[in-house]
């Protein structure tokens, strides 16, 4: 059977420009291109998609999922395989998460007693130390502990209004991406002073330091995929953007 574009976007939840990029970067070509230009895909394009959504589940970058998947030794097959064994462990953490989230549920209500301990089983204690090490090392101890006094006090409110703040900009930054804006263009521009607004509301990050977090967004697998989730190539728009800013303003 062979599917449009249009018909691939409506059966997957995958935008048509997204699907557009995936054959300019060489991860999806569609079986072939009709007379009128437009792209048509076959039963092996929509398996290898199904391919590229499970490495985006868990949480591969584009250029990493390009790496794998256009090896010569890759084998359907066999990451198939390895993709049910990591959603398995996932489900089997979650599982745990949910069971932590119903245990402090009755502990608040006054229905249950609950260990310390027992508050935090079901977090990856790897990924939460990854995280800081990561931080630490590339920016120093003492920007980690900027972060934590400058956050001490705060409300869940205000990380929520600091999320909706992120979320807000990361869609009209794709907007200009689809616009065809150019990283220095002052529309851009006035949305990264919001972005560097916003970062410095738990640090007060240097020109080295600003610039280096725009190119971790691109170079973690996890910051990629959820810019990437916005608008294809986000990340790198918003690491050149943030570059530009820092060069122009600290």
């Amino acid at each position: 059977m062979t599917y449009t574009v249009k018909e691939v976007a409506q059966l997957t939840g995958i935008s048509i420009r997204t699907l557009h990029y995936y054959d300019e970067i060489g991860l999806l070509k569609p079986a072939f291109y009709g007379g009128n230009g437009y792209r048509y895909y076959e039963k092996a394009q929509m398996l290898r998609l199904q391919q590229i959504l499970f490495y985006r589940e868990l949480d591969f970058g584009l250029n990493d999922i390009i790496r794998v998947m256009n090896s010569d030794t890759f084998d359907q097959l066999e990451a198939l395989q390895t993709h049910k064994k990591q959603i398995s462990q996932q489900r089997n953490r979650m599982s745990q998460l949910l069971d932590t989230i119903d245990k402090t549920i009755e502990h608040l209500k006054g229905e249950a007693a609950m260990k310390s301990e027992d508050l935090y089983l079901g977090f990856d204690s790897e990924k939460q130390a990854k995280y800081e090490n990561e931080i630490t090392e590339k920016y120093g101890s003492e920007i980690v502990e900027e972060s934590k006094r400058s956050t001490k006090n705060w409300k869940k409110e205000d990380y929520a209004a600091i999320k909706a703040g992120f979320e807000d900009l990361n869609k009209q930054l794709a907007e200009e991406i689809v616009k065809g804006a150019h990283v220095s263009d002052r529309a851009v521009q006035v949305l990264i002073g919001k972005h560097f607004a916003l970062v410095s509301q738990s640090y007060k990050p240097t020109k080295v330091i600003y610039s280096g977090l725009g190119h971790m967004y691109v170079e973690h697998p996890e910051f990629r995929s959820m810019y990437d989730a916005h608008q294809p190539a986000l990340a790198e728009f918003l690491r050149d953007a943030m570059q530009v800013y820092a060069d122009e303003h600290l």
